[in-house]
């Protein structure tokens, strides 16, 4: 599972930052790559990565300002020259399916794949290829939503050393033992596959919350996870401000990872009016209060490993 940031920036682009727009990795084993939120720019974003848009197959919107849907019209139509046939799923608040079909439809464009929009609501739960995906609204001037994506849990591992202290050679019996059946030998005895195999692994956990003042909902979201996405607009000092913008500053979103319990924070969605040599100044102040914070930058990889047993 691995994170990059197509674009970190707030409210338009910046020739450091670009406007809103994340890849998700879901699986090491699979090629797939989900996308959430698609701001102006976010093709040329991809042209610039490891990644490629016929690789698309879901789209996560967090809410419809321009910085975050703005270059979805353009990518789904391009997504015709690439992906042909591959069908593609949208999901986003109310509003995004007649946003995206009217842009199309008044500028022609005719889609060569299968189009899904779903428009969401809080507690939404969506399974998509096998993961969760829980969706709550957080608070801002739209309806807007964080993302919480879930993944399976794996399960425990095969205790070997215990079974060839038993004289069972490798094979099927392995096999049936690992997904927890009840296996009788030739001779009679019996076993267990609980009593073998240790507990199950968690499955990884990533939040990534749209624009939002500091909220409980972020909090309840974000319990537990692995990765924690969260907006940080405005610098410590500017509680006020970013109140009334209805945004987050970086102290706001390290408190939500402490009070959450997450193991790291991701801090995007900068405004531009902070230069580069500003950045290690808002870093220091989420860092005083969660220390195991970066702050994303436009192509960053962020890999998210699974928690050691015990977290």
């Amino acid at each position: 599972m691995n994170l990059y940031f197509l674009g970190t920036g707030a409210g338009r682009p910046a020739v450091h930052r670009n406007t809103a727009g994340i890849i998700l990795q879901p699986s090491e084993q699979s090629q797939e790559i989900w996308l959430f939120d698609c701001g102006e720019g976010t093709q040329q974003q991809i042209l610039r990565s490891p990644y490629n848009l016929r690789k698309i197959t879901n789209i996560f919107i967090t809410h419809l300002h321009g910085d975050h849907v703005f270059g979805l019209p353009g990518l789904v139509s391009s997504r015709s020259f690439t992906a042909q046939d591959q069908p593609l799923s949208i999901y986003g608040p109310a509003g995004l399916r007649e946003f995206l079909l009217t842009a199309l439809r008044l500028s022609g464009t005719n889609l060569t794949y299968p189009l899904d929009i779903r428009e969401i609501q809080h507690g939404s739960a969506l399974e998509v290829n096998n993961y969760t995906v829980k969706v709550m609204e957080v608070e801002h001037v739209l309806p807007s939503f964080g993302y919480r994506i879930e993944e399976p849990d794996r399960p425990g591992r095969l205790n070997v050393e215990k079974l060839q202290a038993l004289n069972i050679p490798p094979g099927p019996i392995y096999g049936q033992l690992k997904s927890g059946a009840v296996v009788t030998l030739p001779g009679g005895e019996v076993l267990r596959g609980s009593d073998f195999v240790g507990p199950p692994q968690p499955g990884r956990r990533v939040v990534i919350v749209g624009d939002s003042r500091s909220c409980q909902a972020a909090v309840d979201l974000a319990q537990g996870a692995d990765v924690l996405v969260h907006e940080a607009t405005f610098e410590a000092a500017s509680g006020e401000k970013a109140f009334a913008y209805f945004h987050s500053t970086t102290a706001q979103a390290a408190e939500i990872a402490k009070k959450a319990g997450v193991r790291q924070l991701v801090l995007t969605h900068l405004s531009s009016r902070y230069t580069k040599q500003a950045e290690q100044k808002l870093l220091a102040e989420a860092q005083r209060v969660f220390p195991n914070t970066v702050i994303a930058s436009d192509h960053l990889s962020v890999p998210v490993t699974r928690a050691p047993l015990g977290f």
